[in-house]
């Protein structure tokens, strides 16, 4: 596939007029939104260029809670319109994604401290019926100690409550949305940064840089799309020269991770004195997530970390509710990624709203910035971002596609996993159940062009943990991975599990694939003929 190649070269009226050839719409930012956007714009008949500086999901997206949640406490700000939005969108998702979301229960302790008792009642029964296709199980009380969920809480919890939501590889879902989007005729250009845009009445003429290499092309859209994330000001004021009516406010969220802390296959969410909640979450097997902080941040946005403050903090979080206490010293791997939220100038940090705001701007061609959002929402925001641009792309349909068509791997019933797991068990002897649960839960029904039927030698070389040749080499081809880190922290958690010395030799296999797909790619133009030109002189 040749999801990175170079557009058709233009012919630039340098009166202002249209070029011969142009983009309806460039995204710029790689992230759940703009993948989101590409996606349903592409499905609709658009032609899509989407522009990434770094990998996809490389910051924000890939740094959530990994829910696909309505927002419980959300309702406390009496956000009902976000709540129920989500919810809606919570269950279009599970059907559309079973591979890479599935539901979860969750633990609500309750806190004779902290809020009453009939406020968590009366919250929950407005998050169980404020979507009324709902399919998952609805809320039930709990007396704690009589449940194994509740048994690893210390005994000082008496009674609690267990809900429904969703789970998410988050930044898997931000390359499957590209992924998809590719396949409907996008062009998808990971590390490539805009430089520079010029507007025009009709249409912006835009620079942009692959930043390995420092090669800088022109290309022409009818209008951009500004999913910078933590950028979107930033993006406004410095690249495009436009001052922003709306504000953005960054918050820091970090989580931990450390070994598996209960055996039970529910969820926890943790209220604290503060009034903020944190969650405890299974994850990959062998180990427990615990998060999130909100901290105000004002430094840049491309270097954040967790402090130790953040750590003591989800440790003392945790270690308030369960019978089984964790120190910093048990931290496997912790992350931080900074929210875009859309400023509503509230003073605490957590009450800042989750919701989105779409600002467009048509001051000449347009440029519609995206503020704020949760990835529960994406898919409905890049519905309304197309509603707004409508009358700026021509021949734009009005309705929206994406509610009902799977994902890439997705075209599966979520009741058949288990078969399918157990069908590729029975095709590649040997292999694990453990593995085959990871494929299939990472690609779906994409698994069967990842590995070629065949013994364990159609596998490749093994590359640590479960990680073998055939799946990094589809990672590259397919799915727009070009370092270790982007396989072992985005394309998947295998990070966790691999040593340093697999490490390099991981990022050993990828140099020499992606230099035997340059190879590849460049032979075909090796002629004796002389190169044709367009009618500007460059060669075509």
């Amino acid at each position: 596939m040749t999801d990175q190649s170079r557009p058709d070269r233009t012919r630039h009226d340098q009166g202002g007029n249209p070029p011969e050839t142009l983009y309806d719409l460039l995204v710029i930012g790689g992230g759940i939104n703009g993948t989101g956007i590409a996606r349903d714009a592409a499905g609709r008949g658009q032609k899509v260029l989407l522009v990434e500086k770094d990998d996809l999901a490389s910051h924000t997206s890939s740094a959530s809670t990994k829910l696909i949640h309505g927002g419980l406490r959300y309702l406390e700000y009496y956000e009902f319109r976000l709540v129920r939005e989500a919810l809606y969108e919570r269950e279009r998702l599970l059907k559309i994604a079973p591979h890479i979301i599935w539901p979860l229960r969750f633990i609500l302790p309750h806190s004779a401290m902290l809020r009453p008792a009939w406020l968590l009642r009366t919250g929950l029964f407005l998050y169980d019926n404020l979507c009324r296709t709902m399919t998952l199980p609805k809320t039930r009380s709990l007396t704690l100690q009589k449940e194994k969920a509740g048994q690893v809480l210390r005994q000082d919890y008496v009674r609690g409550f267990e809900y429904s939501d969703g789970w998410v590889q988050d930044s898997r879902l931000v390359v499957l949305n590209a992924r998809d989007a590719a396949d409907r005729g996008a062009e998808i250009c990971t590390r490539t940064r805009l430089v520079s845009a010029e507007r025009h009445e009709e249409y912006w003429a835009a620079t942009l840089e692959e930043v390995p290499t420092g090669e800088r092309r022109r290309v022409h859209a009818r209008a951009l799309i500004n999913a910078a994330g933590p950028w979107v000001a930033e993006l406004l004021q410095d690249r495009l020269s436009i001052e922003s009516r709306n504000n953005v406010r960054l918050v820091k969220g970090s989580h931990i991770v450390v070994p598996r802390q209960f055996e039970t296959d529910q969820a926890y969410i943790l209220q604290n004195p503060d009034r903020r909640i944190v969650f405890a979450i299974p994850y990959e097997t062998d180990f427990t997530l615990i998060g999130t902080t909100d901290i105000p941040w004002e430094q840049d946005a491309n270097k954040v970390s967790i402090s130790q403050d953040e750590i003591t903090y989800l440790c003392e979080s945790v270690n308030r509710y369960f019978r089984k206490t964790i120190t910093p010293d048990d931290v496997v791997w912790s992350y931080s990624g900074v929210r875009p939220l859309y400023d509503d100038h509230s003073g605490n940090a957590s009450a800042v709203t989750r919701d989105y705001r779409l600002d467009i701007d048509h001051d000449g061609a347009p440029v519609l910035s995206v503020f704020g959002g949760k990835i529960t929402t994406y898919r409905k925001l890049a519905e309304h971002a197309l509603e707004k641009l409508s009358p700026h792309l021509r021949g734009l349909p009005v309705t929206s596609w994406t509610a009902d068509k799977p994902l890439p791997g997705g075209d599966f019933a979520r009741g058949s996993f288990t078969q399918r797991v157990d069908a590729l068990t029975r095709r590649i002897t040997g292999l694990s159940h453990q593995t085959a649960t990871r494929l299939v839960r990472n690609y779906g029904t994409l698994v069967d062009t990842l590995i070629l039927p065949g013994q364990n030698a159609e596998l490749g070389p093994h590359l640590g943990a479960d990680l073998y040749g055939c799946e990094v080499d589809y990672l590259i081809d397919h799915e727009w991975a070009r370092s270790a880190d982007d396989i072992l922290w985005r394309r998947s958690k295998l990070g966790l599990r691999l040593q340093p010395g697999e490490t390099r030799a991981l990022q050993d296999h990828i140099d020499r694939r992606l230099h035997r797909n340059s190879a590849d790619a460049v032979a075909p133009a090796i002629t004796d003929q002389a190169p044709q030109t367009t009618e500007g002189g460059v060669a075509a």
